[in-house]
């Protein structure tokens, strides 16, 4: 039970920086997190490639490209040699925003600082 009750407390602190992440950036953590990992791609990514990297099950990772992509903060581009091919990229805007969430503005809550050291 104490394991339980110290997973209520990561899922409590983790929901209360989701919450402040949101209000922050205008953008959820799943999409902060494809955010970061178009901006470390070195080559094209497609949404499976995004979708293994951030562990995102495809159907949500598909959703959170929709919304991203609403919001400018990515474009697609299709593939040159296979027009069925979608690939991601970073806006002007997108790269902007990465920038803005590497000052981290959000405060951590203290329970999960050790984890940021």
């Amino acid at each position: 039970m104490k394991t339980i009750c110290a997973m209520r407390d990561v899922f409590k602190a983790m929901g209360n920086f989701e919450t402040a992440f949101e209000k922050m950036y205008q953008i959820t953590l799943n999409e902060a997190m494809i955010l970061c990992a178009l901006k470390e791609a070195s080559d094209k990514v497609t949404a499976t490639n995004l979708s293994k990297q951030t562990e995102l099950s495809p159907s949500h990772t598909s959703k959170m490209l929709r919304i991203l992509e609403e919001k400018g903060l990515i474009v697609r581009s299709l593939g040159s040699e296979d027009r069925r091919q979608m690939y991601f990229h970073l806006t002007q805007l997108g790269k902007q925003r990465v920038t803005e969430l590497e000052l981290d503005k959000v405060e951590i809550p203290n329970l999960l600082k050790p984890l940021f050291r």
